[in-house]
């Protein structure tokens, strides 16, 4: 009987899971979103019980519309949104507080302590820039805030994780508390040239090693499913961070290949080899994979908080769109934006700026600005927020980027597709199957087992769906970028405006 590989792929704002066979192929796939909770203004949360109900119903119809078993299943791979910061009890294996989302602002004044007193330690250690963005500093708060916590991590009483440490460890029936080395890696607690927690770094964010799951490769038998829980018991064999398992599965396994990832934020990554590179100009270093314990792959990456959020807001916020796919026929609609410069920073921006203050804008309005105008603007913006990080990648590394793949819900828009290769000046290549996030989980997954194996192997299974070719000239290229960079300038540090 065929075997096959289940990833479960947690998300921002839902949790999907996919049955694959040896040929890619997507079986079945279930999703289901959850809530976004809001506090405050910038404070961004999620309720980690309502994930992982979401989560296992996404198991549940993915193996049903496969008409698979969980028996049949010879391993399980875990992606997830990164960074964001789930504290629980490992008694009860109740969250002791909800999940503070890689979002979320609340830590800026931790970070702006960080960033006047130890910058150049935590970029030397871990390949970041200090910001909100991170799970360190979101420990921190919550030590420090919620009652109790503080004396019960002094205790052993409870557990931390980013996400897939929380799907692991309820998977297992509490068995298993282990994160993946590119994981850890987005912590800004982990070396990342020695693959531990690193000592002097706990003690500046004042956090005890005991809560701390156990660093290990992106591929690797860290144990089995509980047949309470799945059904069956079945290997838990592969993790990466969400856009990790993006590169893993786009099959960028050589030195400069790149990709982006279209989600709620945009993120890019090239993969640099064995040698970390530190960044210079505002991108991150962080570990892409590791296939063996103390073996690893890293990259460089770009990290654009807000892009298809703000196609949400669109419909959501503003209402002049009721679903993502009318996007592309209103930004054709018209030559041009008209003007209008849209600058996403809900919550600052991200690489290359790395600003938490910076704020939303739309600037270039005049009489004649329609809605048509405001929707093509907020693509365009997040193709210029693209180009912003390939052209660091490029000159810190050397590598000039022949190509970029993408993936992400956001690349079935041709419009933005199109207007990407112009304003970038290089092939944009969409493939064929759009989940490589899920998909670059099974792989690891299925490599541990030797359901595949050998990267040649799954590089033989990749296959491109179109080739996006730059038709813009370069002239008008440059002057509509002029335009972005000076929107850009006018809606950085706004939050301090209003202080």
């Amino acid at each position: 009987m065929p075997k096959y590989v289940l990833s479960l792929d947690e998300g921002t704002t839902s949790a999907r899971s996919i049955v694959w066979d040896y040929e890619s192929n997507i079986l079945g796939m279930g999703q289901h979103e959850f809530g976004q909770i809001y506090p405050r203004p910038g404070w961004v949360e999620h309720d980690p019980e309502e994930i992982w109900k979401a989560q296992m119903k996404a198991v549940k119809d993915a193996l049903i519309m496969a008409r698979v078993k969980p028996k049949d299943i010879v391993a399980i791979g875990v992606t997830n949104q990164r960074e964001t910061t789930i504290i629980w009890d490992k008694r009860t294996g109740r969250p002791v507080y909800n999940a503070i989302v890689w979002q979320c602002r609340r830590t800026a004044d931790i970070v702006d302590w960080l960033k006047a007193n130890y910058l150049e330690v935590i970029r030397a250690k871990t390949g970041l820039v200090p910001d909100s963005y991170f799970s360190g500093p979101k420990i921190r708060w919550l030590l420090d805030n919620v009652p109790g916590l503080r004396e019960g991590a002094k205790s052993g009483d409870l557990l931390f994780g980013t996400v897939d440490s929380y799907i692991i460890w309820k998977l297992s029936g509490g068995r298993l508390h282990v994160i993946d080395y590119s994981n850890a890696s987005r912590t800004m607690i982990f070396n990342i040239h020695k693959l531990e927690w690193d000592e002097e770094l706990l003690e500046i964010l004042r956090i005890p090693e005991e809560i701390l799951p156990e660093p290990m490769p992106s591929s690797a038998v860290y144990g089995y499913s509980d047949p309470g829980v799945f059904g069956a018991e079945v290997p838990i064999a592969g993790d990466a961070g969400d856009q990790q398992a993006a590169l893993f599965g786009q099959v960028c396994y050589d030195v400069g290949m790149t990709k982006c990832t279209y989600g709620t934020g945009n993120f890019v990554l090239m993969n640099i080899g064995d040698k970390p590179v530190l960044s210079r100009k505002g991108l991150l270093t962080t570990v892409a994979w590791g296939l063996r314990e103390g073996d690893v792959t890293y990259a460089l990456e770009g990290s654009i908080f807000i892009t298809g959020a703000a196609i949400q807001w669109l419909r959501d916020g503003l209402g002049i769109i009721r679903t993502p796919a009318e996007t592309e026929d209103m930004a054709k609609s018209v030559s041009d934006t008209g003007g209008v410069y849209f600058v996403p920073a809900f919550v600052g921006l991200g690489a290359p700026y790395w600003d938490q203050y910076a704020r939303g804008l739309i600037i270039g309005v005049t009489r004649g600005t329609k809605r048509e105008h405001v929707v093509r603007s907020v693509l365009e913006a997040i193709a210029y927020q693209t180009r912003d990080v390939v052209e660091i990648m490029e000159e810190e590394t050397g590598h000039s980027i022949s190509s970029l793949r993408v993936d992400g819900g956001a690349v079935r828009n041709d419009f933005l597709m199109q207007f990407q290769a112009d304003i970038l000046g290089k092939d944009v290549i969409r493939p064929a199957v759009l989940e490589t996030t899920a998909l670059g989980a099974a792989y690891l997954a299925g490599l541990a087992v030797d359901y595949w194996r050998s990267l040649d192997e799954i590089e033989r299974l990749w296959r491109a769906e179109r080739v996006f070719k730059p038709h813009m000239p370069p002239e008008t290229r440059e002057r509509l970028y002029r335009g972005w960079r000076a929107a850009v300038r006018r809606a950085m540090g706004w939050a301090k405006e209003l202080a």
